[in-house]
């Protein structure tokens, strides 16, 4: 069984920056695609950034400059650095983990409240 915790949520002002980290365990962390998503109340889920087993890296276009994902495979984690932080980042972010191959994300954590205040 696969367990993703988040961490390194918070209440931030416009422009600060924020590290969310995901560590995980109970599987093979090096072969997953990693992800993380943020859903706002009354707002679809998003997916912000993902970065796969083999080190290819996306990011939605309202992040893109600002948030940079990374992964630390011997630590088990995955990171999600904040820069420039606006009022629409607020939300419930979530780390997410697929087997290579899957199409859907298929592990979760519980997530992490970001909110940043104008």
């Amino acid at each position: 069984q696969v367990q993703l915790v988040e961490s390194g949520g918070g209440l931030v002002q416009t422009g600060d920056s924020l590290r969310l980290s995901c560590a995980a365990s109970g599987g093979t962390f090096r072969t997953y695609d990693m992800g993380w998503f943020r859903q706002d109340p009354g707002k679809e889920r998003e997916l912000v950034a993902s970065i796969w087993s083999g080190g290819r890296i996306f990011y939605a276009d309202s992040v893109k400059g600002r948030f940079t994902i990374s992964r630390d495979n011997a630590k088990n984690t995955v990171y999600l650095q904040m820069n420039g932080l606006k009022p629409d980042d607020t939300a419930v972010y979530y780390c997410a983990g697929r087997p290579g191959g899957f199409s859907k994300y298929v592990f979760w954590g519980q997530g992490t409240q970001v909110t940043v205040s104008s």
